[in-house]
């Protein structure tokens, strides 16, 4: 039976993801280009060496160790000049056993117990931390993932995952690779999920919501 928490978290997620829905489509008129959000990016090939968990999530990307190449791209969301703060993004995709790939999208927050909830704008890419912002579903109860800059090296990033609201756990180094460009294929969470990462029913409806107006966009332009 459905709780009346439930139905409420849901309306939230409908009246969430409609306000998204809604401003990628004002967006996508007010700037006609592909992405309306994070419209100009780096896309850098990268490593990724996977160190492994010694408490498994239940996710075999995370879990084990190995490496893996990935694509990943860094850009500003709003596309202020790069003089002025803006909140960053970082595409990260790798490939699945299935000879397919996944999608993890991460913008720059904090680290906090709270503030991994919360944007935070950086001046440049490489000095704030990048989470998923809203937790994965796994068989373990809510993961947050994150990207941490590692200090003196711009462009590498410790991975990491985090139970809620609990404390990281570094489970890989990412190495972006010297020879940029500035090509970039479109990144969709909603529908290239790694194996083992799922989401909520409400995160579903909000992001399924605005990603369906970002295709929209796309598809028009």
């Amino acid at each position: 039976m459905e709780t009346r928490s439930g139905r409420l978290s849901q309306g939230l997620a409908d009246a969430g993801g409609r306000g998204l829905s809604v401003a990628f489509n004002v967006l996508g008129r007010l700037r006609p280009a592909a992405k309306p959000l994070h419209p100009r990016g780096t896309l850098y090939d990268a490593v990724v060496e996977r160190r492994g968990m010694s408490e498994p999530v239940g996710v075999p990307w995370i879990d084990e160790a190995g490496s893996t190449s990935a694509l990943v791209r860094l850009s500003r969301a709003t596309g202020l000049p790069p003089a002025l703060p803006d909140v960053h993004g970082m595409a990260l995709r790798v490939p699945t056993d299935d000879a397919g790939h996944a999608d993890i999208l991460m913008a720059t927050t904090g680290l906090g117990r709270l503030t991994r909830f919360v944007l935070f704008p950086a001046a440049r890419a490489d000095h704030q931390a990048y989470s998923t912002l809203i937790p994965y579903s796994t068989r373990i109860g809510p993961l947050n993932l994150a990207a941490l800059p590692v200090q003196g090296e711009p462009r590498m990033f410790d991975l990491a995952c985090a139970r809620g609201r609990g404390r990281w756990t570094t489970f890989a180094r990412m190495t972006l690779e010297d020879s940029p460009s500035t090509d970039s294929p479109s990144f969709d969470p909603v529908l290239n999920r790694l194996p083992g990462l799922n989401y909520y029913d409400w995160a579903t409806r909000l992001r399924e919501r605005s990603y369906r107006g970002a295709r929209r966009s796309r598809d028009q332009d």
